[in-house]
């Protein structure tokens, strides 16, 4: 996820720049700059979320000491950087959609019923604890299923945006 976050901001950073260059070359700046000033306050936040401390190796750690408690830490930390990834992306590739369609190349808009919705931590937690840790393999299969679906909806997005940041270009 944090390697994903860094190269989708690098992306959507680059794709309104191109855009901001574009609008500059048609006279568009003032008329667009609404929609260029929500997309940088989306990518603000991705931005702030390449400095959170989630590095994997002290997690692996903390998982082998701390066995159970850091792993639904790990797990409600990472729950609420997707959500919080989530609504920035699709803040970014809404305005993205505003502003390219405006240079005359459609981008659809993203579904907004994509963005991930926070999990049931108390439920998750009741659950492992009724369980005898057994609900901690479906949390774990959770913890890999919902950021690859997050990555699958990308690539359909990355496609299309690329196409368009060429075709202005």
């Amino acid at each position: 996820m944090r390697d994903h976050n860094a190269r989708r901001l690098e992306l959507l950073d680059a794709a309104t720049t191109v855009a901001w260059e574009q609008a500059g070359r048609q006279g568009l700046q003032q008329e667009l700059a609404p929609s260029f000033q929500r997309a940088e306050a989306q990518l603000a936040a991705m931005r702030q979320m390449t400095r959170d401390f989630r590095e994997p190796v002290i997690w692996v750690l903390l998982a082998i000491l701390a066995r159970g408690i850091a792993e639904i830490v790990a797990f409600v930390l990472l729950d609420q950087d997707l959500i919080k990834h989530d609504q920035a992306e699709a803040g970014v590739e809404y305005e993205i959609s505003q502003i390219y369609g405006r240079l005359g190349q459609q981008l659809p808009p993203p579904d907004q019923g994509r963005v991930k919705r926070p999990d049931n931590y108390v439920g998750r937690i009741v659950a492992t604890i009724v369980s005898f840790g057994i609900y901690m393999f479906w949390w774990y299969y959770n913890q890999m299923q919902e950021p690859n679906k997050h990555f699958a909806i990308n690539w359909a997005q990355e496609d299309q945006l690329v196409k368009a940041v060429a075709a202005v270009s």
